[in-house]
């Protein structure tokens, strides 16, 4: 399947999501171009909308392959073994969490200021990228969510390889996902368009969603 853009694909993935219209639902979409995604999923099940923001790790000298992931609570998960094999040093991995944990911090203070975030206790949440490719940024989310004590995750995107959602699926995480093609090199090549998204466009996601809920 080849989306046309990020919007379409979210009111797809909305479709495949609708039978939790009418629970209590929050939709978390990971910057930037998985908001633009939820928001599409927010309106349909007429949800709540914010982000979980996560950084994954790069391995050295490939800015696209993930080591792993660091959480907006400061928490990193690190696969090892692919960190070992790509010749990541200890140094290596201090010095990107180090970074990591500011990017996190700079960039809520950039799309949220001093905004409440959303109770998620009790709730269903659904976590939103517009793709998944390791699973790290993904699994980082899972996890600052799982603190905040949801009744139920999700997790919801267009795209993603086998092998990631069956990792996400392991620890009973519901993954709802619409194609999980053979060949998977990157996000953008199931997309027509798929520009960066800058933040300025989340933020006025957000803030028309906020506006609108009230």
């Amino acid at each position: 399947m080849l989306f046309r853009n990020r919007e379409e694909a979210g009111k797809k993935l909305a479709d495949a999501l609708i039978r939790f219209k009418g629970e209590e639902v929050v939709v978390l979409g990971i910057p930037r171009g998985g908001v633009v995604v939820a928001n599409e999923v927010a309106k349909a099940l007429g949800a709540p909308l914010d982000v979980v923001v996560t950084r994954k790790i790069e391995a050295p000298g490939e800015p696209e392959y993930a080591l792993g992931a660091v959480t907006q609570e400061g928490d990193v998960i690190m696969d090892r073994q692919a960190a070992e094999s790509l010749g990541a040093t200890p140094e290596y991995i201090d010095d990107q969490v180090r970074k990591k944990r500011e990017e996190v911090r700079e960039r809520m203070d950039r799309l949220r200021g001093d905004a409440p975030y959303p109770e998620l206790k009790g709730k269903v949440v659904v976590i939103v990228d517009d793709g998944i490719a390791t699973g790290s940024s993904v699994s980082a989310a899972v996890m600052s969510v799982k603190k905040r004590n949801p009744k139920e995750i999700v997790v919801a995107a267009p795209v993603a390889p086998t092998d990631a959602v069956e990792t996400l699926s392991e620890d009973g995480t519901k993954v709802v996902c619409l194609e999980t093609p053979e060949s998977f090199l990157a996000i953008g090549e199931f997309y027509r368009d798929f520009d960066q998204v800058e933040d300025i466009v989340v933020r006025r996601i957000l803030d028309e969603r906020s506006a609108g809920s009230r």
